[in-house]
């Protein structure tokens, strides 16, 4: 039986494969904040954090976790 994997998450497993920057789905760098998936898109807007794009999609997109665990350390 194949097991569901979320596109995301496959996405981000081939990404941190052949790039040495480790980055994080939206949804789980909003749950380091506690915010929301829609809180957290909004909240890489307004702090213009680095958004790292997935090639044929124009609306995803990956966050570097070391800009992450920045913010987490700041708190």
């Amino acid at each position: 039986m194949q097991v569901f994997e979320d596109w995301n998450q496959k996405v981000k497993r081939t990404f941190n494969a052949t790039n040495p920057e480790v980055v994080l789905t939206v949804s789980e760098a909003g749950s380091l904040l506690g915010l929301t998936k829609d809180q957290m898109k909004l909240y890489v807007d307004k702090n213009k954090l680095t958004k790292v794009p997935i090639m044929r999609s124009v609306h995803r997109y990956l966050l570097l976790k070391s800009e992450i665990d920045n913010i987490v350390q700041a708190r």
